[in-house]
């Protein structure tokens, strides 16, 4: 009975389908297990770096750190400032951002040659309307200068570097244009507003809005960068907020400091 029995068993082994089906499910395990294994090592798997900051280099030095960091970096897009010219102004991914190695970062690039734009004619303009023009234009609003008119913060005249600058000009962006404009003597005082924890950009506009003019934008030492210097707020202010009305034009100083994060969640 039992030599049967153990002939049985020999025949099911020996039958060439059986022993076919039995050594592919082998195999394929094998290769299952063996692609994973690959897969793992040519993707190092759960193997990730962090992105450094690549913010404030020059491209070059930026090529260096990744490379050492075990990444590549691009150039991307490009702005202009004129604050560090030529160099990184952001990136994707983010500084801090986990990834895998030999993974390309891609940089936006403050640009070196200045962005020309063209001036535009803001005479007979209200000073906000001349303001919101050279923003759309990439200039920058400097100084009020008041003189007397019948039509108060109509634009008067328009001046670079203290030299009337006629429409159509050239000038680079980010440049400062000053506006002559009105002043009616029954029209002449506004109020102080308070930019107490704005960024530069917000408090400088708050300023403008109300007919005044910045005299000091002065950074603490918590500001070490370029991007330090566009997350400060205001700190102080000089004159302080006030119910009491100024004459237009009044000069304003703010103080900027970078607040540092709480430790408490």
């Amino acid at each position: 009975m039992a030599k049967k029995e153990t002939t049985k068993k020999k025949g099911f082994w020996a039958h060439w389908i059986v022993r076919n089906l039995v050594i592919a499910g082998i195999i394929a395990i094998v290769l299952l297990f063996g692609s994973m294994i690959f897969l793992n090592v040519a993707t190092q798997h759960n193997d990730e770096i962090e992105v450094p900051d690549f913010r404030g280099m020059t491209v070059a030095e930026a090529q260096i750190a990744a490379q050492k960091a075990g990444m590549r970096v691009e150039v991307a897009d490009s702005v202009y400032s004129k604050r560090n010219r030529g160099c990184v102004r952001g990136h994707n991914p983010q500084p801090g951002t986990m990834v895998k190695q030999g993974r390309r970062v891609l940089l936006t690039v403050n640009a070196v040659n200045a962005k020309k734009v063209a001036m535009p004619d803001l005479v007979g303009y209200s000073s906000r309307q001349a303001a919101a023009e050279l923003s759309t234009r990439g200039l920058v609003l400097g100084r009020l200068i008041y003189k007397e008119d019948m039509a108060t913060n109509n634009v008067l005249s328009q001046q670079y570097k203290g030299q009337p600058v006629a429409p159509g000009k050239l000038l680079e962006a980010e440049s400062v244009v000053d506006l002559v404009v009105g002043l009616n003597d029954d029209d002449n005082e506004t109020l102080v507003p308070n930019v107490t924890g704005r960024t530069a950009e917000d408090a400088i506009r708050s300023i403008h809005d109300h007919y005044l003019n910045v005299r000091t934008v002065k950074y603490d030492s918590s500001v070490q960068t370029y991007e330090d210097s566009l997350a400060a707020v205001v700190y102080r202010q000089n004159p302080e907020p006030s119910e009491l009305s100024v004459g237009l034009g009044t000069d304003v100083s703010i103080y900027l400091k970078v607040e540092k994060e709480s430790e408490e969640e």
